[in-house]
């Protein structure tokens, strides 16, 4: 049974740092391509970046390009993202994801204060 398990999401400053972090179980986790989405009320569900299964393909969404990292342990089956320069417009609740069964985290809301 595949599972994502979120943590590290909170309140920060505008211009302040979070780090996520997504635990995977229940499948060959260096095998997949793994994503972060993030959602807002206002707006649908935004792809923010994925990672390919060694961690040598990353894309992102313009929005988040030059401030945010995302990055994979594939010993320990986790899903990182670093968000740096964090801005007002990145509050949402953020997901993790994997095309295996469809899978979504539990999700973290980040709140992002001017």
């Amino acid at each position: 049974q595949v599972q994502l398990v979120e943590s590290g999401g909170g309140v920060v400053q505008s211009g302040g740092s979070l780090r996520l972090s997504c635990a995977a179980s229940g499948f060959a986790f260096s095998e997949y391509y793994m994503s972060w989405y993030r959602q807002t009320p206002e707006k649908e569900r935004e792809h923010v970046a994925r990672i390919s299964g060694n961690g040598s393909i990353k894309n992102y969404v313009k929005s988040v390009e030059g401030r945010f990292v995302i990055s994979r342990n594939n010993a320990e089956n986790t899903l990182y993202l670093q968000m740096n320069s964090l801005k007002p417009e990145d509050t949402a609740i953020y997901f993790c994801y994997v095309s295996i069964q469809t899978s979504w985290s539990q999700g973290t809301q980040v709140t992002v204060s001017s």
